[in-house]
């Protein structure tokens, strides 16, 4: 750690009497092992050992860890543990952390209760929190945009890019705006979000929550003792039955957001224009008769190649739209936001196109699409809506995390023309293929090395193309099996359609 980083995060500590405080939180005489050091926990380790508290590292993978096994552990001796989310519940030493009373935290439950005031104010910066099984990394980005665009420091952390534990030491924020893991909202019970935000649920992560119902309870805790509003999927029925019963703040307002025409209380879609039926805008001047802001004038990046709003981005879009209008933002800097954003790489990115012999027109290229990202079986679903029927050549497959795929086919086997099975574990996919969509024709992809399995999935694929297909990577899977992670994934898929194209092109050039 820098000598700058130790004393900002000093700054945010303070001392009373002789004990060491990190924002409102006594850390005086305390152990605390922070177990697995990845992003989240180097951060909280770094601003625990900033301040001189005792910390304690686990993890069985990294060298520099203070302890490389449980098993030695006196939890007689531990007066906290923050787990990073790789540890499911059922792990044993957090069992038995938690049966000898020691609290258990998540990195956010750890940066909430640290966060520290803002500058020349006396209390924290108001923090937007989006959780989803899909859509929420871009919804956060989204929301950070909408406020940076007024002129205010609001970053996005979280799952993206900073730790949340370390971001809130900055007081120079004026908001933060949050991902919210359902892994980390398991451990986490004081959070009491400004604004929170639910995109969407979906199965996914079954084997770490031990099941759907576990899985949709942890993602609501993002609703706790909300403040100013709730924004949540009016087309999701989980999601909005949990909001109708949610336990939030007096005041706190209760926001669908829709792609219909929206109701009373909502947000939604109506005539062209993001518009808002929820009284989120009646007090910002710039926005008459609830209309926030045209689709047209969204970013090049958000739409199809008709000219449409990809209906998952757009669906994104309310939702940080909502949560944007909520804390004040006019409408002005919610349009320019939407007129220059770019989604992250890996979702739904054209990384190259091939045209036919013969083929002229930029509608009949075959176009591969990058959607590494679509980890889930709702991503891949948003993935699949986007193309016309019999249009898409999909490769599928990875980490299944316990989910299965046979309501995803039965709805949207008609747009697979052909697919490809690549990873370690196939037969959730198989099974599916066979009993949900037996006209869609697929191939298993043996190879255990990722990089040729992605290889043989794209020429095998590519035997079936047709002027105007797609070859689309949006797997509904993890990628831990072959890939480092689902960048890497992407990344190699890209390189391999690239030389593919690459190399088809020269034979064609060779045979004029």
């Amino acid at each position: 750690m820098t000598d700058d980083n130790t004393q900002n995060f000093q700054d945010g500590a303070q001392t009373r009497q002789g004990r060491i405080f990190i924002g409102d939180q006594d850390f005086t005489g305390l152990t605390v092992i922070v177990a697995g050091l990845g992003l989240s926990g180097r951060g909280v380790v770094d601003v625990l050992r900033a301040h001189g508290v005792r910390v304690l590292t686990l993890d069985d993978g990294k060298k520099d860890a203070d302890l490389r096994s449980d098993s030695s552990i006196d939890w007689k001796n531990i007066d906290l543990l923050v787990v990073s989310p790789v540890f499911p519940p059922s792990t044993g030493f957090i069992r038995q952390a938690q049966a000898a009373g020691v609290p258990v935290w998540s990195e956010i439950e750890f940066a909430w209760r640290t966060r520290t005031d803002r500058a020349g104010a006396t209390s924290p910066a108001p923090w937007i929190g989006v959780t989803g099984t899909d859509g929420k990394t871009t919804t956060t980005e989204m929301a950070a945009a909408m406020l940076a665009a007024q002129g205010r420091t609001a970053p996005a952390v979280g799952n993206i890019g900073v730790s949340a534990s370390r971001a809130v030491q900055d007081p120079s924020a004026d908001d933060f705006v949050v991902e919210l893991s359902s892994f980390a909202l398991h451990f986490t019970s004081s959070l009491h979000l400004d604004v929170a935000v639910w995109t969407n649920v979906s199965p996914d992560h079954l084997d770490w929550h031990g099941g759907f119902d576990n899985y949709a309870r942890d993602k609501s805790t993002v609703f706790q003792g909300a403040r100013r509003a709730i924004l949540f999927n009016a087309d999701d029925r989980v999601v909005s039955r949990y909001a109708t019963r949610a336990h939030t703040a007096s005041g706190c307002r209760r926001v669908g957001f829709t792609l219909a025409a929206p109701r009373p209380g909502q947000i939604g879609v109506d005539g062209g224009w993001i518009v808002d039926r929820s009284g989120l805008s009646e007090s910002i001047d710039d926005i008459e008769q609830g209309r926030v802001v045209r689709l047209a004038v969204f970013s090049d990046a958000l739409k199809r190649s008709d000219g449409s709003v990809f209906p998952h981005l757009l669906s994104d879009a309310l939702a940080a739209t909502g949560a944007a209008l909520a804390m004040g933002v006019p409408g002005a800097a919610i349009r320019k936001a939407l007129a220059n954003f770019v989604p992250d790489p890996h979702r739904l990115q054209l990384v190259a196109s091939y045209k036919a012999p013969g083929v002229t027109a930029d509608s009949r290229a075959i176009r591969f699409i990058d959607d590494s990202k679509a980890t889930d079986i709702l991503a891949s679903q948003a993935s699949l809506s986007a193309f016309p029927d019999k249009s898409v050549l999909w490769i599928c497959g990875g980490l299944a995390k316990g989910a299965t795929f046979g309501k995803l086919l039965h709805q949207y086997g008609k747009k697979i023309k052909a697919a490809a099975i690549i990873g370690k574990n196939r037969s959730p996919f198989v099974e599916a293929f066979d009993d949900d969509a037996p006209d869609v024709p697929y191939v298993q992809i043996l190879a255990d090395d990722g990089t040729e399995a992605l290889r043989q999935a794209v020429e095998s694929l590519m035997d079936r193309a047709d002027p105007g297909d797609v070859v689309l990577l949006a797997p509904a899977a993890a990628s831990m099996d072959q890939f480092p992670n689902y960048v890497v994934r992407g990344d190699i898929f890209a390189k391999i359609a690239r030389q593919w194209v690459a190399g088809h092109d020269e034979a064609q050039a060779g045979r004029a």
